[in-house]
């Protein structure tokens, strides 16, 4: 039987990356191209030199001269070879280990010897706070308050909600020793929370005027995962915010679901670039013990595949009754506090990549790039060489004091061609190349990273055009992102269809009744034929039911 809603549904398991992705050593064999990735540019010197010496951070001006005439550039020290620039696989033709090459080649994360553990180096860092600052300001204005809560919780507080721990028993890490004695109690590393944190609940509550109470922490959890680690996507430990509050009221707490769901929204959409549907989980779905979980899904058309990226979950008076949470109403009387809890987690930094990147590199939306703006010099044999990296410098100090995230590569170790790949890679938003003709010219040439589009800007109008390119491609990212994503959604209201759209790896959005039954029945029956599907959310954008 069709009740009036769709539901998306996508295939079963929500690793993005295929099974055969593995763990790849940050090291590849050295590239022995000057110009990684076949680039060339008619401003890029061409001459090659010999010389030897150490690499240095800058350039070292030389001493005016009362003449004019500049030393060759091919006294310049030799670009280094020895780089590993460039992606050896394409993303099209090998998803899994493009992601893992890119994620280490863009100097995001480095592998460490504990299995599903990954170091988060200061580019991708810099995102998460971007993310950070930016949550952290808005759930304020909502009155919600930062707290923090131990990693470690015992078997009896975790164990029991028995539905809520039955969700996470295969990950629990668990602490059985101190040195070489053997613990009285194991204690659990906290898979999240709920169970840390609502013992305390029922003591700090006992009136209405005790309530709301809004929480939040960020923290690492530790999520001893079986399947195949993937960073950022699927690791055994992560970062993340989780949010915890109780009302007085059922409304109260709906409100705050949804108002929590809208900033994970902006998060992706306004700031990551990525589309995702808003939408509730299926009853199969939702939060272990939880009432109700509410959801952003976005999707990864390279693997067809969707990936939850964020949650906001009401808990009703489930974990309120476990834990004893009762406070005393206006009326006198006892009654049981309404819950939420929330949380996004380093996750969504990896859809981002998987969303963006291209087979050079990454692809960073300028509002969460650590850099947004990196200045070259490009200067040719018999240049004014001192000219053109003061150049550099006054246009770094001239965009920094506008605000914008820039630096300079002075080193004269590296080619410009180098650069422009090194940058590349790396996903910064724009370049600017500043040689003698755009000294000539009072102008700068700029390059998008989005689309490889040149542009030259006079240096009276830099200020102002720079700000314009990073907001078009901060719009064009996403909205390239959505226009794809939608061709991947494919309406189906007959099985045949819906077989049809699931071996085409698209989202389906199909009718949907809502029963658990028939959702495993579902499962069963596409297991054998593309790998079982499963229900992403029902979305709260609905369309017309058809006849």
């Amino acid at each position: 039987a069709l009740r009036s809603s769709f539901s998306v549904l996508n295939m079963s398991t929500s690793e993005t990356v295929d099974s055969a992705v593995k763990e790849i050593s940050a090291e590849r064999d050295a590239s022995e191209n000057n110009t990684p990735n076949g680039k060339t540019d008619s401003r890029i010197n061409e001459g090659k030199d010999n010389a030897k010496g150490e690499t240095k951070n800058k350039p070292k001006r030389a001493p005016k001269e009362k003449t004019k005439v500049q030393k060759p550039l091919a006294k310049r020290k030799e670009v280094k070879k020895d780089t590993g620039l460039g992606l050896s696989v394409k993303k099209d033709e090998n998803f899994g280990d493009w992601y893992s090459e890119v994620v280490v080649q863009g100097e995001m994360i480095e592998y460490y010897d504990v299995s599903g553990c990954y170091i988060l180096r200061p580019w991708a860092y810099s995102i998460w706070e971007f993310l950070q600052e930016f949550f952290d300001e808005e759930i304020k204005k909502m009155g919600i308050k930062n707290s923090y809560f131990p990693l470690f919780v015992s078997e009896k507080a975790l164990t029991k909600e028995k539905n809520h721990i039955e969700g996470f028993a295969p990950e629990v890490a668990w602490v059985t020793k101190s040195g070489e004695t053997n613990l009285e109690m194991p204690i659990a590393i906290r898979p999240t929370s709920e169970t840390v944190m609502y013992p305390i609940f029922s003591k700090w509550i006992r009136g209405h005027r005790d309530l709301p109470l809004k929480l939040n922490q960020w923290c690492n959890v530790v999520r001893w995962e079986f399947k195949h680690p993937t960073p950022f996507i699927r690791s055994r430990e992560f970062l993340w915010q989780e949010g915890h509050t109780a009302f007085a009221t059922k409304e109260e707490a709906d409100e705050e679901v949804l108002a929590i769901l809208e900033l994970y929204r902006k998060i992706y959409e306004e700031f990551l670039a990525v589309p995702v549907i808003k939408g509730k989980k299926s009853e199969v779905e939702k939060f272990a013990g939880g009432l109700y979980t509410t959801t952003v899904e976005a999707f990864i058309p390279n693997t067809g595949r969707g990936i939850q990226g964020a949650t906001s979950h009401c808990l009703g008076q489930n974990f309120a009754k476990m834990f004893e949470i009762i406070f005393e109403n206006e009326k006198g009387e006892r009654s049981m506090v309404w819950q939420n809890s929330w949380a996004y987690t380093t996750r969504t930094i990896g859809v981002m990549v998987m969303i963006h990147g291209d087979d050079k590199g990454l692809v960073l939306p300028p509002r969460v790039a650590p850099l947004q703006i990196i200045v070259i010099p490009v200067p040719y044999k018999d240049a004014d060489t001192n000219a053109i990296l003061d150049a550099c410098t006054a246009t770094v100090q001239a965009l920094t004091e506008a605000g914008f995230r820039i630096e300079e590569d002075l080193r004269d170790n590296y080619s410009p061609g180098w650069k422009y790949s090194h940058w590349e890679l790396k996903g910064v938003p724009l370049r600017i190349e500043i040689g003698p003709k755009d000294l000539a010219n009072k102008q700068v040439r700029v390059v998008r990273r989005d689309s490889f589009a040149k542009e030259d800007v006079p240096l009276d109008h830099l200020t102002k055009r720079v700000g314009e390119l990073l907001e078009e491609i901060q719009n064009n990212m996403f909205e390239r992102a959505k226009l794809k994503r939608d061709s991947c959604i494919k309406r189906a209201v007959s099985w045949d269809e819906f077989m049809c759209a699931l071996n085409d790896k698209m989202m389906v959005l199909a009718p949907w009744c809502d029963d658990p039954d028939v959702e495993e029945d579902v499962k069963a029956r596409t297991k054998g034929e593309s790998g079982a599907a499963k229900t992403l959310c029902m979305p709260f954008d609905q369309p017309d039911i058809p006849e």
